[in-house]
């Protein structure tokens, strides 16, 4: 416990399972969440008056907070009080660069109110460096099972500033563990977590709703409300969650949580509505987007040119770009009527998706034909925001020259909030390197820097993209080059991937590796996309044992959360090769790690499979795909039990082909039957002709030998009885059929098998 603690390298990576201790502890957490048997008492740490303590747990026995203070002040007569005095100095006069020296010179370990002070000006920071070193102290807490002594205050505005600098799953981490210990984070802190969390990919809008429910499942089991009154969730808490149920267009946990809002006496405010319109657009129902204008108009909720953009960016969206050039038209125009030209321009809408949630959301929706469209307060006019927004609309499309001649419109505008800058420049750039004008781009990269619109990182990935897609891997080094040293802006990971990618195209999967190293020397964590890009390189080449090892990195990375596309790009990799054994073993351990193999998966397999020649396997195959695909949508159990069953499998017209194209060659012409009938019903339309060229070049002379023993000729009986079905099928001259083929049994025989 007094021991000096090792140097830390400010560049290590921040590590989500550091994480506090779980409630069962009760070295490190002496009134465990488990014990809880009265209602919760407020403790609040004496010695910390700088920093106002929101731990709320239940005293377990006879505990007094009494006792706390008592241990504390006992704490203070130690020899290293001078010390702790110090280091507490010098966190007062904000001399945090010398208090963190001082942290790491002293043999002991400070007291509550240093490491949480010390702790909190390190989040508050900002910086990577500062999240390096208070993730560091946590460590050495957690190791000396000592997190009992940092105070919710600094815990949250960790989990704030690790969400803040990306650092997503640390910051969710830290919440729940707080959860776990009995601390009540401040609202700011676990709403701030929640938004980044709708807003990530994969899993996040998910995780986002269980942690907001984890948290107000909290809040609820406190009956007196000033206990928790600086963690239940506001109007900004409810908003980060409402977007990520928009983000997921889950329409009924929208109107749930919409209608939980009075209750925690959080008013939804004009951004409740900005996300209700995204949720309109992720559900298709463009009809009800005027009425969401209108909702905001008749509660007299302030507007702000936010709700207006995002109608326009919700129009490109559906490709109505007639309306969103009339929107910004009657802007430009001053008039107060958008809502009148927008119920002017929308027509029936046939998609009725989320229609009775939307009823008790939008109730004018029901009503609209009894009532005047409402006239917005004042006048707005486009701004540059919005004009780049239409400029999207148009490179979506495929209309350059609109683009173009947007640009110079702005350029001529009175108002200087509606000029041309960076991302409108940028739109500019990306429209000519879509349409593969990679000079003009370059042209347009050169007028930014003579007018003084300073490019940014954006805009040199996207030119990267471009010369890596054209296979200009020399050309896209060169801006590399340019961006560190004439534009000053350092490559990003996401510059790094492009040219990782760039290199697969180009089939240099050395030169991929090259990138990827230069990236993690320049301190550039990389992310899930960075290392399935890499494997995807090795696998192409033919090098699966390479990609398993950046794989098995990937699994030691705790910042990156290893997913489906990561197993399959590394089961492809050694069916390329025809490695059937280690790509069945690493299948089989995908599904003790809990992900069920997809399409993606078979179809890799199913290749394999036919590139060794080992038919028995495809049946094999055949056999787990069927029964994945007689699962039902409604059938699965709860996803949270230990072994829940896999989804249901939706098959495409790869893996089917494939394994018909397996049985066929292989003379199983039953099972190839019934994998064409799946085909069929599934929409998928077999190719006949590439079937018959098969039987033709390979079974028309089966079954010709006369000298064999009863049981094979027996056996050879059934195995005709299909191939005179398949042939059936295909329309060739056969022995048994002539208007229809079946695999029922005739003459009295019991059917047959492959």
């Amino acid at each position: 416990m007094n021991a000096k603690p090792p140097p830390r390298s400010p560049s290590s990576p921040l590590n989500p399972l550091s994480t506090l201790p779980s409630s069962s502890s009760s070295a490190s957490n002496p009134f465990p969440l488990a014990h809880w048997a009265s209602p919760p008492t407020l403790i609040t740490t004496p010695s910390s008056n700088h920093i106002r303590s929101s731990r709320v747990q239940v005293a377990a026995g006879q505990a007094k907070p009494i006792d706390i203070f008592l241990a504390s002040a006992s704490a203070s007569t130690e020899p290293a009080r001078s010390q702790d005095q110090t280091l507490l100095l010098l966190l007062r006069q904000r001399k945090t660069e010398d208090a963190w020296v001082a942290y790491n010179e002293s043999p002991h370990l400070p007291s509550s109110t240093c490491l949480s002070r010390l702790v909190s000006q390190l989040s508050y920071q900002n910086t990577s460096t500062g999240l390096t070193r208070a993730q560091s102290i946590i460590t050495r807490l957690r190791q000396e099972r000592q997190l009992h002594r940092l105070d919710a205050n600094s815990l949250g505005l960790l989990a704030s500033a690790a969400a803040k600098a990306g650092h997503t799953r640390y910051a969710t981490s830290l919440i729940k563990s707080m959860l776990r210990s009995g601390y009540l984070p401040h609202v700011k802190s676990w709403s701030a977590v929640v938004s980044r969390l709708a807003n990530s990919g994969d899993d996040g809008p998910v995780e986002a709703l269980k942690l907001f429910r984890s948290v107000t499942r909290r809040v609820r089991q406190f009956s007196d409300a000033d206990l928790v009154a600086d963690s239940k969730p506001d109007t900004g808490a409810f908003n980060a969650v409402l977007n990520a149920c928009a983000n997921l267009g889950d329409t009924k946990m929208f109107l749930q949580l919409f209608d939980e809002m009075p209750e925690h006496n959080a008013e939804p405010d004009v951004l409740s509505y900005n996300v209700m319109i995204k949720l309109c657009a992720r559900v298709g129902r463009k009809d009800l987007l005027v009425f969401v204008l209108e909702r905001i108009l008749e509660k007299k909720i302030p507007l702000c040119m936010t709700t207006l953009h995002s109608l326009v960016a919700a129009y490109v969206g559906f490709d109505d770009l007639e309306t969103a050039e009339r929107i910004v038209q009657a802007m430009r125009e001053g008039r107060r009527d958008l809502c009148k030209i927008l119920r002017e321009t929308s027509v029936e809408n046939p998609n009725r998706n989320g229609q009775h949630v939307f009823e008790k959301l939008l109730p004018n929706c029901v009503t609209a034909s009894d009532s005047e469209p409402p006239l917005l307060s004042k006048l707005y006019a486009p701004n540059t925001r919005m004009y780049t927004t239409l400029m999207k609309g148009y490179m979506k499309v495929g209309r350059i020259m609109d683009t173009v001649r947007m640009i110079e419109a702005m350029r001529h505008e009175d108002d200087t909030a509606s000029h041309p800058d960076h991302v409108t420049y940028t739109t500019l750039v990306s429209a000519f390197v879509n349409s593969g004008s990679m000079d003009r781009a370059r042209q347009v990269l050169a007028e930014m820097t003579r007018i003084g619109v300073p490019a940014n990182r954006i805009t040199y990935n996207i030119l990267l993209k471009g010369y890596c897609k054209q296979l200009q891997i020399d050309q896209a080094k060169e801006l590399l080059k340019d961006m560190a040293e004439e534009a000053g802006i350092e490559p990003d990971v996401v510059s790094y991937n492009i040219l990782v990618d760039g290199c697969i195209l180009v089939d240099d999967s050395a030169g991929a590796l090259v990138f990827f190293n230069e990236m993690r020397a320049k301190g550039i964590a990389p992310t899930k996309i960075s290392y399935t890009t890499l494997m995807k390189a090795f696998a192409l080449s033919g090098q699966p044992k390479l990609a398993h090892k950046v794989f098995d990195e990937m699994l030691n990375d705790p910042r990156v959360k290893v997913d489906i596309i990561a197993w399959n790009m590394l089961v492809e990799g050694y069916c390329r090769l025809g490695m059937i054994e280690e790509a069945k073993k690493l299948i089989e351990r995908m599904k003790e790690d809990g992900f069920h193999p997809n399409v993606a998966t078979y179809g890799s397999l199913a290749n394999g499979i036919a590139l060794a020649r080992k038919p028995g396997d495809a049946l094999l195959l055949w056999n787990e795909v069927k029964e994945r695909l007689k699962v039902k949508e409604g059938d699965n159990p709860d996803p949270s039990s230990l072994s829940p069953s896999p989804p249901q499998l939706k098959p495409d017209e790869g893996l089917l082909d494939t394994l018909a194209d397996i049985c066929v060659r292989a003379a199983f012409f039953k099972k190839a039957l019934e994998i064409v009938a799946c085909m069929e019903e599934n929409g998928i339309p077999p190719n006949k002709t590439k079937y018959t060229r098969i039987y033709v070049e390979m079974h028309s002379r089966m079954f010709t030998s006369k000298h064999a023993s009863q049981a094979r000729q027996d056996r050879r009986r059934e195995r005709k009885r299909a191939a005179e079905a398949f042939k059936f099928w295909l329309g060739l001259p056969n022995s048994y059929y002539g208007s229809e083929w079946r695999l029922e049994a005739i003459d009295g025989n019991q059917g047959f098998s492959d």
